[in-house]
């Protein structure tokens, strides 16, 4: 797989602000992008771009909250670092419960904005990795007969061959093969891996053979600390 380049999208409807962020950003070693709006932004936003996102809360055409939003059920969010001029606490909080990366009261220190925006990237580097792990999971997942996922359910349930055997109505030496060719698929090495693993994809849930198949990946960690913050 090739490697992400990661981008800074800059959007904001003040030129001269989106001149000084892309000077600046540019010289700590980014690759930028400027938009004036954030119609213009999400038309040319392209599924699963690296980065990060610098995003004006006031805008002409689009809220800020509504960008967000739409970034964020795109399928792939995008962490976002909010910037406004305002003290608007409820505008903050809404952000933040959103998801958000930072949230940044104008006018800020550069040394703010670059660490907001290298804890964006470093968001974003590991939810990739988050995703890809567990499309592999889920690949393994997929390779599994349906008896063969009865039986790693049930095994992740603590129950012993001779258990699942009755409740499954086969035979224990059955189990035991089933069970082998579990592990095998899966690469797994030991009980408490397999268990781990069938909480980590809910297995347990009803209809498991859902989950295996719909790529379920976990909720976006929480925002750290807020730089230069209107929340606090």
């Amino acid at each position: 797989m090739a490697t992400a380049t990661f981008t800074v999208y800059v959007v904001d409807d003040d030129p001269s602000l989106r001149r000084a962020l892309e000077r600046l950003l540019r010289a700590a070693g980014h690759t930028v992008e400027t938009y004036a709006s954030a119609t213009d932004f999400m038309s040319r936003r392209t599924p699963d771009q690296a980065g990060c996102l610098l995003l004006d809360v006031r805008l002409p055409d689009l809220p800020g909250l509504e960008v967000q939003r739409l970034v964020t059920t795109s399928g792939v969010p995008m962490p976002i670092v909010f910037m406004t001029g305002y003290a608007d606490v409820a505008t903050c909080v809404q952000a933040m419960k959103g998801g958000a990366a930072d949230f940044l009261l104008k006018p800020f220190q550069e040394t703010d904005l670059l660490g907001a925006v290298e804890r964006g990237l470093a968001k974003d580097r590991e939810l990739r990795r988050q995703r890809e792990e567990l499309h592999a999971l889920d690949y393994r997942l997929s390779l599994l007969t349906p008896r063969e996922l009865e039986v790693f359910r049930l095994v992740a349930k603590g129950m012993l061959n001779k258990q699942i055997a009755g409740v499954l109505g086969t035979k224990e030496g059955t189990v035991k093969m089933h069970r082998g060719h579990v592990m095998r698929k899966l690469e797994l090495g030991s009980v408490a891996e397999l268990v781990s693993l069938a909480d980590r994809l809910r297995l347990n849930d009803p209809h498991p053979e859902l989950h295996a198949r719909a790529g379920r990946f976990p909720r976006p960690e929480r925002p750290g600390p807020v730089a230069a913050s209107v929340c606090a």
